[in-house]
């Protein structure tokens, strides 16, 4: 669960000039991307929390929600020349 009023969202940002620009977790340089490498290696929950013990559960949920909501964008391949 989120803090009250607070969308999972707005934890994962874009800032240019941190991580290239790349999805971070709201006041790290962990990108999003990361958590969830590990957890489709087949880390745990926890086991991300161990190794990066400044995120939250919460944060961790985020980078679900992001790359779900990513997931589910529609996208149209194009053959190029």
């Amino acid at each position: 669960m989120t803090e009250q009023g607070e969308q999972p969202n707005e934890r994962i940002v874009m800032v240019p000039d941190v991580c290239n620009g790349r999805p971070t977790i709201r006041g790290t340089r962990i990108t999003a991307q990361t958590v969830l490498e590990f957890l489709a290696a087949g880390d745990s929950v926890e086991d991300v929390l161990d190794g990066y013990p400044t995120l939250s559960r919460e944060d961790v949920l985020a980078c679900l929600q992001y790359a779900s909501k990513l997931a589910a964008h529609r996208f149209t391949l194009v053959k190029s020349a």
